[in-house]
């Protein structure tokens, strides 16, 4: 296996990992009262992300030699991620769940970003690919998933809006 294969294997088991914590996190959520909002927009995520996975395995040759400084960016960016999960805990989810009275998490990156696992995320798509030289790939997918995180992003905020900060 090459390393472009090894670095995705890892990425995909990573992604399939944090869907399952994803959808048990949201069974608790909406058993607690959470409510989902653009639930019609979340199909597009999981075709965005397995597209840019599955485009990278299709169109970057098997043997591109890696950039390996972008390829050290990359693994702090999954730093940052897991960073992101561990400080929402229960409350992290792929999907927009608000839970009525709960506070905000203001702790963490939340204290630095309001959206720091969409920065992480935006980081990702245009890195992996530049990595393995392919700026096409980090052009395009960046482009689409700048296009969905704005409807995204305004969806988040109005589920949000009013909700009491947490420290």
């Amino acid at each position: 296996m090459t390393t472009l294969h090894w670095v995705m294997l890892l990425v995909v088991v990573q992604r399939l990992a944090e869907l399952v914590l994803a959808r048990s996190n949201t069974a608790r959520l909406v058993a607690r009262g959470g409510v989902e909002y653009g639930r019609r927009h979340y199909p597009l995520f999981i075709v965005l992300h397995a597209g840019w996975m599955a485009a990278l395995l299709w169109f970057v040759p098997p043997d591109a030699a890696p950039n390996w400084l972008l390829l050290g960016v990359f693994l702090v960016l999954q730093l940052g991620r897991v960073w992101v999960i561990a400080t929402l805990g229960q409350y992290w989810t792929t999907r927009v769940i608000s839970l009525p009275h709960a506070l905000l998490v203001r702790h963490g990156p939340y204290r630095f970003f309001r959206h720091p696992n969409y920065l992480i995320v935006i980081g990702e798509i245009a890195i992996l690919p530049l990595a393995f030289g392919d700026w096409k790939l980090a052009l395009v997918f960046s482009i689409l998933n700048a296009a969905l995180l704005w409807h995204r992003i305004g969806v988040e905020n109005d589920a949000l809006e009013g909700r009491a900060h947490a420290g």
